[in-house]
C-alpha cells in the first residue's frame, strides 16, 4: 500500500497549511444563516450595512451593501512591522504611504518606547470578517493573477445573504489556492510578484505575501468561529 507523502518543500507547507485550515473553516460555517451571520453583539459593531447607513467614514463597496471601514491608522500590533519596514531601509515617506496615514504618525510610531498599548478596535461581525477576507483574496488575486488593473474596493459585489457569501468566498479561495499551487520557485523568490497596492505585497518576495495571506485567513476564521460559539451560548436555552 503507497504511504500517505507529506510535502515538505516550501510551497508544499503553505498549500498544506491553507488546505488544513479552509477545511476546518468550512466545517465551522456550515449552517450560517443570515440573522447570525449579521449578528451585532455589542453597540458599534462594524458590519455590511445598506449604502447610506454606514457608520464608518470609508465604508466601500460596489454594490448595494458596503462594507465598514474607518481612518487609516497603524495598529498597535503592526508597530514592530513598522520598525522592521524601516530597518530594511522603507523611508519613513513610503511606509505613510502603504498605511494610509501621516507621515508624522509614522514617527510617533517608530519613536514609541516600550510595549504599546492595546489596540481599541471595533467589534465586528461575522459578515464583516467574511466580507473583508474575501475583499482581501479577491484583490491579492487580481493584482497578482489577473489583470493587475481593477479596483480592489469594487471586487466584492457584499450580501446580507449567508449562503451567498459563503458560496462566493469558497469559489474565490478555491481560485487563487489552484494559482498559488502553479507558483514555481523563482516566482515565490520575486519581490513584486503580487502587485496588490494595499500594504507592503509590491516589496516583499512573493513567498511573505503567502504567508500573509494565509495568516489573515487562519486568524479572521478563528474570530468567526469564536462568534457563532457566542452566538450558540446566547440563544441556547440553558437546562
Amino acid at each position: 500500500m503507497e504511504s500517505w507523502r507529506v510535502r515538505t518543500d516550501r510551497l508544499g507547507l503553505l498549500l498544506d497549511q491553507f488546505d488544513c485550515a479552509r477545511e476546518m473553516a468550512q466545517v465551522r460555517l456550515t449552517g450560517l444563516g443570515d440573522e447570525e451571520y449579521l449578528w451585532e453583539p455589542v453597540p458599534g459593531c462594524w458590519s455590511i450595512r445598506r449604502r447610506g447607513e454606514a457608520v464608518t467614514p470609508r465604508a466601500f463597496g460596489p454594490g448595494d451593501w458596503v462594507l465598514d471601514q474607518g481612518a487609516p491608522e497603524i495598529p498597535a500590533s503592526e508597530y514592530a512591522e513598522v520598525a522592521r519596514q524601516a530597518a530594511g531601509g522603507m523611508t519613513v515617506t513610503k511606509i505613510a504611504d502603504d498605511w494610509g496615514v501621516s507621515v508624522e504618525r509614522v514617527r510617533q510610531v517608530l519613536e514609541h518606547s516600550g510595549p504599546p498599548e492595546p489596540d481599541t478596535t471595533p467589534v465586528t461581525t461575522i459578515a464583516w470578517r467574511l466580507g473583508h477576507l474575501h475583499s482581501c483574496f479577491a484583490g491579492q488575486w487580481e493584482w497578482t493573477f489577473g489583470e493587475r488593473r481593477q479596483e480592489p474596493k469594487l471586487l466584492v459585489d457584499f450580501t446580507p445573504c449567508a449562503a451567498s457569501a459563503v458560496e462566493r468566498f469558497w469559489a474565490l479561495t478555491d481560485r487563487w489556492r489552484a494559482d498559488v499551487a502553479a507558483v514555481t520557485d523563482e516566482q515565490l523568490d520575486t519581490i513584486g510578484y503580487s502587485q496588490y497596492p494595499y500594504g507592503s505585497d509590491p516589496d516583499d518576495p512573493f513567498i511573505t505575501v503567502l504567508c500573509g495571506a494565509n495568516l489573515e485567513f487562519i486568524h479572521h476564521m478563528a474570530e468567526i468561529a469564536l462568534l457563532r460559539d457566542l452566538w450558540r451560548s446566547r440563544f441556547t436555552p440553558r437546562g
